[in-house]
């Protein structure tokens, strides 16, 4: 079920979503500073782009630094990327069929915010390692 979901996702608004943090990894890695922002938006627009059968716990050991990082994501592109989710999971709750994927697209929106401090695992194994 997760691959058929993965597959209207991918389709409907997946890689539309996985292009919006793929354009904001690469201006963030731009600078030597904004190398770990990047790499977090590359992390999740991976999960953007097939979320179903994975999902995002938060990391015991994350600490002040990911709490000050997850500030600077959010003015640098947190707040846009979120916003993206949110049209999009209106757009997909207008049909029937796209209701599921629309409660998807805001789930994400928590980790579009404040990815730093989280990871991303695989549903069979939620809890951090």
């Amino acid at each position: 079920m997760k691959t058929i979901l993965n597959v209207i996702w991918l389709v409907l608004c997946g890689f539309w979503m996985f292009l919006g943090y793929l354009l904001a990894g690469v201006l963030l890695c731009i600078t030597i500073i904004g190398i770990p922002f990047g790499l977090a938006a590359f992390r999740i627009g991976m999960y953007a782009l097939w979320p179903f059968g994975y999902t995002v716990v938060e990391r015991p050991d994350a600490g002040a630094a990911s709490c000050i990082g997850n500030v600077l994501w959010l003015i640098l592109a947190g707040w846009w990327l979120a916003l993206g989710h949110i049209v999009t999971g209106f757009l997909l709750c207008i049909t029937i069929i796209g209701i599921p994927l629309g409660i998807a697209n805001f789930k994400l929106i928590p980790v579009s915010l404040l990815p730093l401090g989280k990871q991303i695992v695989p549903t069979d194994q939620p809890f951090y390692r």
